[in-house]
């Protein structure tokens, strides 16, 4: 990948390759030998760019993703998160400062780095004061543990709100979103990617294939013999409406009618949104991996953009107000 292919994530100048490879397999469906390789294509195809959290596979793939970056950490651009039950006891959760200070130092250990470049609220805590949570990151970033503070799963008030008290605190403010975002899951175009936009925050996406829902394996009577949807209950709940299937098969459709794989089209469709720095891509293996890759070098101009967006619902406004009004 040339130095122009790569984007500036938001406002901050830091460089970073269009799509990002996501973790989340390393130590758990992809053991050490293939995480590596997944790792290795990555390099290859030009990614600079790494996500993970404490939480993914019980902590081993951060393990596993310091293991690999060792060497050429200056290189890249690490991100991690923590909110979700990361141990047994009351206090291994949350967006307490408690928990984040704790948290923090141990994902750093386990990458094997003095700083994380982001570092994500991984989920909204409502027993923690959004001011909290925005002082506590402003310590870390003072204390060099994190670069930029980032969030993820938080609507698009709660995102303002601390990007407000930031302004009138003078203190770190996020500069890295992490919305669900895929052509079966439109919601946030609706508020979260136009405040990204306005507030010049950067975004990567998580979930592009839609837990291989758009990967041409589902149809309206079509289901593997496994794959997430199939296997894991989470993802099996979060796409399990009847429109869900219809977008896909008529999205796998228009896939082979173009002569792209499904996995491309998806992922370049993500990317070709106007405020999207870099979708977050992951696979089990390398066979996976390679159609999302294929993204990097896939044209998305605007009329085709808008022929896959009319494959599925358009999200209603945040306004009651569907009419056009004339002066």
């Amino acid at each position: 990948m040339s130095e122009t292919a790569y984007v500036n994530v938001g406002t901050t100048g830091v460089k970073v390759s269009p799509l990002c490879f996501g973790a989340m397999s390393f130590g758990g469906d992809a053991d050490y030998e293939t995480s590596a390789e997944m790792f290795r294509a990555c390099r290859e195809a030009g990614i600079n760019f790494f996500d993970t959290a404490n939480t993914y596979s019980g902590g081993a793939s951060e393990e596993i993703l310091g293991k690999l970056i060792a060497g050429s950490r200056d290189d890249l651009v690490i991100t991690s998160k923590a909110c979700f039950p990361a141990g047994p006891g009351p206090n291994d959760r949350g967006l307490s400062r408690r928990h984040l200070t704790r948290a923090v130092e141990a994902s750093l250990a386990r990458l094997g780095t003095d700083r994380l470049d982001f570092y994500f609220m991984h989920n909204f805590d409502d027993s923690v004061q959004i001011p909290e949570v925005v002082a506590t990151l402003d310590d870390l970033v003072r204390a060099g543990k994190i670069v930029y503070p980032a969030v993820s799963n938080w609507a698009a008030w709660q995102i303002a709100t601390a990007l407000g008290v930031s302004a009138a605190e003078g203190l770190a403010r996020f500069r890295l979103v992490q919305p669900m975002y895929n052509l079966a899951r439109r919601q946030a175009e609706v508020e979260i990617l136009p405040l990204a936009l306005a507030a010049g925050l950067g975004v990567i996406s998580y979930s592009p294939l839609g837990g291989g829902l758009l990967t041409g394996k589902y149809g309206v009577d079509k289901r593997p013999s496994s794959g997430r949807i199939v296997d894991n209950q989470l993802y099996a709940d979060r796409y399990s409406q009847a429109s869900d299937f219809e977008t896909a098969a008529r999205f796998a459709a228009y896939a082979e009618e173009a002569g792209v794989a499904p996995a491309t089209l998806a992922v370049a469709w993500v990317l070709g949104h106007p405020a999207v720095t870099a979708p977050i891509i992951g696979a089990r293996n390398l066979a996976q991996l390679k159609d999302s890759l294929a993204a990097l070098s896939f044209p998305m101009p605007e009329d085709l953009r808008a022929a896959v967006s009319a494959l599925s619902p358009t999200p209603p406004p945040a306004t009651d107000r569907t009419e056009t009004l004339k002066a």
